[in-house]
């Protein structure tokens, strides 16, 4: 396991209860002092957890460990069925879309995937998608609705890639008609921030009637070294920048970008990966039971009535 600067005091502790249960092999004594470690070690996740600066829970939210799409997909979902291309350009391995049964019923899934080793962050461009990914994630979405499947989306990317040739392909006219096709489709919506929500790159699969956030994720207009680079002409002040961006999951509730905030497993999600599966598999469930009841108009209604409350006007 990674470990970040702040959850430094973990590593010989963990050490230690690795050591113990690869020689413990059921004796009595070892599994007593296997437990008080583990014991403590959860005291200490709960106290490092306690006292996070917000520029941590950024970094928390971009965790190596932390469980990507494709994780959730498998302990979520079954029967995945990924669909390729945007029948334009190409297909994008930044986002990943199909259709799968969740709790058995049939869904569209849709998805930002970032890439563990080297070679498949290069792979799926670290998340950042092209104008043909939200190309991609259109065509499924429109499949979805036109067959009344609900459409599950995952949020997870610094924003979508600026480079030259993504803008030369529309990549701004790509993220404004996701936000189109997202705002009609005549079917329950529910998206889910689960690490990163940058820029309109996260937005082009936020349109959604319920958004669910992590507890350690993030949602924002730009990533904090972005902004700082446009305020101070200096990425060291990233840490500055979060704490103005007001990007955590308990801001984002209180402005009512939000419905549900996720609680992780202590520690964070990829402390306990199949805990942080179950608990966002009880909370899709709960939120989809809700829209169930709503007709197609309604629900594009119910759509529009939420992001038309959201920020305040002072004249």
């Amino acid at each position: 396991m990674a470990y970040l600067d702040f959850e430094k005091p973990l590593v010989e502790l963990e050490r230690r209860i690795a050591d113990l249960k690869a020689a413990s092999d059921g004796l009595d004594g070892l599994d007593t002092q296997i437990a008080e470690l583990e014991a403590r070690a959860q005291t200490v996740q709960r106290n490092i957890c306690d006292q996070l600066s917000i520029w941590q829970k950024v970094q928390l939210s971009r965790h190596p460990d932390r469980p990507y799409f494709l994780d959730y997909v498998e302990h979520c979902f079954t029967d995945f069925t990924e669909l390729h291309g945007d029948r334009l350009y190409s297909d994008d391995s930044a986002i990943i879309a199909g259709f799968a049964r969740f709790n058995g019923r049939p869904v569209a899934i849709i998805g930002h995937q970032k890439g563990r080793s080297t070679k498949e962050k290069v792979h799926r461009n670290f998340g950042m998608a092209h104008p043909e990914g939200y190309r991609k994630a259109c065509r499924i979405m429109e499949l979805a609705s036109r067959f009344g499947r609900p459409v599950l989306t995952f949020i997870d990317t610094p924003g979508a890639y600026p480079g030259l040739g993504a803008e030369e392909r529309g990549q701004s006219e790509a993220i404004g008609h996701a936000l189109y096709v997202m705002s009609q489709l005549k079917v329950p919506v529910i998206a889910t921030v689960i690490g990163e929500g940058g820029s309109g790159g996260a937005l082009a699969l936020g349109v959604a009637n319920r958004v669910l956030m992590l507890q350690y994720s993030t949602y924002s207009v730009i990533t904090p070294e972005g902004c700082a680079s446009i305020l101070w002409r200096d990425g060291a002040h990233a840490p500055d920048a979060a704490e103005q961006l007001k990007l955590l999951a308990p801001n984002a509730s209180k402005l009512g970008i939000v419905e549900e905030i996720v609680e992780e497993p202590v520690g964070g999600a990829h402390r306990d990966v199949p805990n942080m599966a179950q608990r966002l598999t009880v909370a899709l469930e709960a939120q989809l039971k809700d829209l169930d009841g709503l007709s197609a108009e309604e629900l594009i209604e119910d759509r529009y009535a939420k992001f038309r409350k959201i920020g305040a006007y002072n004249g």
